[in-house]
């Protein structure tokens, strides 16, 4: 007798730097958007949040392959496609960052670093109590709210598309090696 069923083949794509440095991310952020008082505690978070984004910039140059932002930063033209192929349903799975992925890192780890950067200057005696500081810090996390809830929901666009759980993927770092719509 003959088995049908087919065996996994997983592989490991996300190492553990990225895996630590994206779930203390949440984690900070989260924190530092819910515990606004006591200040001390705000901005140390703050500065928590400076040490990942320096972390992981580092990390896209010197970390596991699918870290590495020369594995997977789109040009423009690549990007495009990729959502214009997105909005069609036919988006072709990644093992790695897929291309709007990759413009979602980039574009949270510039506005977490507006953010760090205008909180430190909130803190210095040049630019303590300049409205237009504040007003920016703010207006940034709202932002970053925003891109937090479309990062949320192409996760679980691409997991529900290709029939995979991306959030369990970032918790163990393994996905499928092949296409799972095809086993």
């Amino acid at each position: 007798m003959t088995s049908t069923a087919t065996t996994s083949s997983r592989v490991k794509v996300w190492d553990a730097g990225v895996r630590l440095f994206h779930w203390a991310l949440v984690s900070s952020v989260g924190g530092a958007w819910l515990l606004t008082d006591p200040r001390w505690l705000h901005r140390w978070i703050g500065y928590v949040v400076i040490g990942l984004i320096v972390f992981r910039l580092i990390w896209g140059l010197v970390g596991g392959r699918h870290a590495r932002f020369a594995d997977f930063v789109p040009g423009p033209r690549r990007l495009v496609a990729y959502l214009v192929a997105m909005a069609r349903g036919r988006e072709w799975r990644t093992l790695g960052h897929n291309p709007a992925g990759a413009a979602m890192i980039l574009a949270l780890l510039t506005l977490l670093s507006g953010i760090c950067a205008t909180g430190v200057m909130m803190g210095m005696d040049r630019y303590f109590g300049q409205e237009w500081v504040e007003h920016w810090h703010k207006g940034l996390v709202n932002g970053l709210l925003a891109l937090i809830a479309l990062h949320l929901g192409g996760v679980l666009l691409a997991s529900l598309r290709h029939k995979e759980n991306l959030v369990a993927a970032m918790i163990h770092g393994q996905k499928e090696l092949h296409d799972p719509r095809t086993h």
